[in-house]
Parts: C-alpha cells; structure tokens; sequence
C-alpha cells in the first residue's frame, strides 16, 4: 500500500512527508481510531504533531480515498484505510467493540430494499448496534 498512497499524494501534486506516513500508519494499526487516537498513537514516534495536522491529513487522505470515516455512535468520527472499506461494523453498546463483517450478510435485505422500494442502498456505512456474544 505505502507505495501506492505515495504515488497518489504525488500525482497529485502533495508531498509525502511522515507526518502524513505517521498519520496513515496509525490508521492501519488501529483499525477504526478516532482523530484523538489516531494522534495519540502518532505522538509515540513524533511528539510534535498536533492534534490540527492529524485532522487535516486525515481530511486530505479521505479526499485521495485513501482513508474513509464512519460514526460507529455519537461521539467522533473513526477512520479507516479505504481498502478495507467493505465491511459493515458491529457494534456492542455494553462493551462498546465494534467488529467488522462482510457486506455479503446484508445482501438479502438490500435485494428487499430494491424490488420493494426501489431504495438503492449503501450498505458500506452501515452500523448494527446490539450486544456482542461476551457480553450477552
């Protein structure tokens, strides 16, 4: 992936510079972090960057759709790498985990949404609320 989202910042005329590496390294890593977590776990290697240049790079590889955000409840938004955008989230509303499953499991309720509304669904930023398996 490094290779590619470095070709896209220069393609398009940015800089590839660690702070922006920084940034989507975190994303990798956390999997679903929000700005805050994404900035805390940059400072580990770089102290210096502040919570204003995470956000703007995140803003900036969410637009090269390198990253994509959803709200998993009330709170911030979480990013994830754009790549591995294709899930939907579960998520628990005791333990507060969220797990990633295939879009595949919603298939038959958007093949209802079509023929019986003729609703096209996005189903790519679906979130489910429930109790996970733990905690039920």
């Amino acid at each position: 992936m490094a290779d590619t989202w470095q070709e896209e910042l220069r393609a398009r005329g940015y800089r590839v510079t660690p702070q922006r590496q920084l940034v989507l390294e975190a994303v990798t890593a956390l999997e679903h972090g929000t700005p805050e977590e994404i900035c805390a776990q940059v400072q580990r290697t770089a102290r210096g960057v502040n919570i204003s240049t995470v956000y703007r790079t995140l803003e900036l590889l969410e637009e090269l759709g390198l990253v994509k955000h959803t709200h998993l409840g009330h709170g911030p938004p979480t990013y994830h790498l754009a790549a591995e955008a294709e899930h939907l989230h579960l998520v628990c509303r005791h333990c507060g985990t969220a797990r990633d499953i295939s879009p595949k499991v919603a298939d038959e309720l958007v093949e209802t949404l079509a023929r019986d509304y003729g609703f096209t669904t996005d189903v790519h930023h679906l979130t489910v609320y429930g109790r996970c398996r733990d905690c039920r």
